[in-house]
Parts: structure tokens; sequence; C-alpha cells
């Protein structure tokens, strides 16, 4: 199996994760500049808090998605089988990573498949990439949706993941078209999502013009993929890559800009991804405007060991956003949605620059 195999660096991907600090080192999310409204008299009672959401017709426990992290190598199934299994305990959608590898080898999609043997009633989101889409088109975009018998699409795109990775693929020349296409064509909805360098908020509308029924921003401030595909390049000898990947350590959209434009430019449903790690962060992505909050590399750790673990973590974070909300006086996510924030510092000097109006954010 030669160095470029997808199967490869999907386990690549998995160690470094697991082995090394690949947090951006000095961007971050942005959270930090949105400070939510402490109300002392809640008049309600923590008991009664709902954390409960409506997200793509289906009814979830909480504004949580599993987002997509691995499959298509050997031994991945094992991680996937405890996400489900979390997602199938605690009610909230998931969503797998990339299904190139089993298109490319179909002995590698049980490891996707297997989802769907021990959580066949969850909300599953099938994963390809949008670069792949400018060759393999709807027929693709089919196939990986019936592997699993999901419930919707994500479409990713990373541009400068794929520059930084050896072997990478930059030919995006047509992926909106491809994209358009296959909205137009598949009987689930389509999500677009970035990996860690966000979605502005000109993309986002372009992208819900063509059809898209969700942006999921994938903003930059958690896992940085740049760093993964560098530390990848330095130990595979791809020093051009690496040099690369280190001056654009620290490109990309923060997620709390990200999802500020994404849902001041759209009437579509946003999620906020990217660094999302409590359920305060949850909460502040949602008073600012997403519908949910998408977390992968915390749980990465956890589902390695056993979905015991990954449901212990998830109701930590459920618990934290319920806090925050009883904390806000908010007795569901709708109030939630309607509760005012403040935003300050760098984050609050972006939505300036950028000519942003934002129903909460008075200049």
């Amino acid at each position: 199996m030669g160095e470029s195999s997808i199967e490869v660096r999907k386990l690549d991907h998995i160690r470094i994760c697991l082995e090394k600090d690949v947090e951006f080192k000095q961007k971050t999310t942005w959270f930090e500049f949105v400070e939510l409204i402490h109300v002392a008299a809640p008049e309600l009672n923590y008991v009664d808090v709902d954390t409960s959401t409506e997200f793509l017709g289906r009814k979830f426990s909480a504004p949580i998605l599993i987002e997509g992290m691995t499959g298509g190598a050997k031994g991945t199934e094992t991680i996937n089988r405890n996400l489900a299994m979390a997602a199938l305990e605690l009610n909230i959608p998931m969503e797998l990573g990339s299904q190139r590898a089993a298109v490319e080898k179909p002995e590698l999609a049980e490891s996707f498949k297997i989802v769907r043997d021990v959580a066949p009633d969850i909300f599953l989101i099938a994963n390809i990439g949008g670069v792949q889409l400018v060759e393999g088109g709807v027929k693709l975009a089919e196939e990986v949706v019936r592997m699993i018998d999901a419930n919707a699409l994500a479409i990713h795109l990373n541009p400068l993941h794929e520059i930084v990775q050896p072997h990478g693929t930059t030919s995006f020349k047509g992926v909106l078209d491809a994209i358009k296409k296959v909205v137009e064509s598949l009987p689930v909805p389509v999500i677009v999502k970035e990996v860690g360098c966000g979605i502005s908020g000109e993309l986002s509308r372009r992208l819900e013009e063509i059809g898209v029924a969700v942006v999921d921003v994938g903003g930059a401030g958690g896992t940085n993929w740049v760093l993964i595909e560098r530390i990848r390049a330095l130990e595979r000898g791809f020093l051009e890559n690496a040099a690369i990947g280190k001056t654009f350590l620290e490109w990309g959209i923060p997620t709390a800009a990200a999802t500020i434009e994404a849902c001041t430019s759209t009437k579509i449903p946003i999620i906020s991804s990217g660094g999302i790690r409590s359920g305060l962060d949850v909460a502040k992505a949602i008073a600012i405007g997403a519908s949910m909050a998408g977390m992968a590399r915390p749980l990465l750790h956890h589902a390695v060991v056993g979905s015991e673990r990954v449901i212990m973590a998830l109701k930590q974070i459920i618990l934290e956003l319920k806090t925050a909300m009883f904390l806000m006086g908010c007795r569901d996510i709708e109030s939630l949605k309607k509760a005012e924030v403040v935003i300050t510092g760098r984050l609050l000097e972006w939505v300036k620059q950028r000519g942003i109006r934002h129903p909460k954010i008075r200049l």
C-alpha cells in the first residue's frame, strides 16, 4: 500500500489527533467575545429547562451534532460504532467521516455501514468532498447516501487542507455547479461544510441560492487540519507541503465570526462548528444564530475507549447547555435563540468592518 493511500492517511489522522496537540496555537474561536446575560431571578425551575430542538424535520434531545470523524480504514469501525451508540442513546444526529475510501475500495464500506447496524434509526449524515463531486458528480453522491441509507448528505470543502496534504486534490473549479446538480437530484437534504477555515457570509448566501439546505461553518480556532497535514508532510518528507502549512497555520475565519456571517446572510439553518468544547460554547453558538453546534475531536478521545465514555462526555455537555439556559432564564431552545448577547473585542470589530447587521448587535 503506497503512501498516497486514503486508508493510510485516515489512520495517520487518527493517530496524530490522539497523540499530538493539534489545536490552533494563536487564533481562537472568538466565542470568548460573546457574553451571555446572567439572569439572577430566572423565574423557572432548573428541572423544567428543555434542551430539545427540531432540525431537518426531526426532533433531537439537544442542538448538538456529532461531526464526521473517520471511517474507511481498518479499526475505524470501532470508533464509528461507539459514536453511533451514543447518538442512539442520546437522540442526537451523527455525521460520518468522508466515504471516499469506501467508494474506491468497497471492502472498506463496513466501517461506515456498521453505524446502521448498531443504530438503525438515528439521523445519519453521509459525507463526501466537494472536490470529488467535480469529477464523480451526482452518481458519487447517490452512492455514498445509499451506502448507509443516509438521512442527509454533507459535502465538505477543504481547499487549504488539500494544498498542504501530500497528494491532495486541488481541482476545485466547478465545485459549486457540482453541488447544485447534487442538490437538484438527491432526495435528501444537502449540507455544505468547511473543516476548520470557516465559510463566509457571501459563500453562505451563494450556497443558499443553489438550494443547499444547511451550512456548517467549520470555523477556525479548534482542531487545526493544516497543522495535522503539516505533521504528516514532515513525517513523509513532503517539505514543500509542510512549508506552505507553516505559513498558513493560522488561516481561517474564527468560528463565532463565521457563524454570525452565515446566520445574517441566509435564512437556512446554520451549524456552528470548529472548536466547540463545552455546553457553554453550544449556548453561545445558538444565541448568536446557529441552529445546531457540531463537535468532533473532543469526542474522538472517548470513542476509542468505548460508547459509555462518549455518552458521559455528551451528557456533561448537555448539562452545561442546560445550566447556561437556566442562568439566562431560557426555558427552551427557542427562547435561547431570542436571548440578548453582548459582542465585544475582535469579534465586534469584525462585525463592524464587514458591515454585518445582526439583530442582537447594536453598533
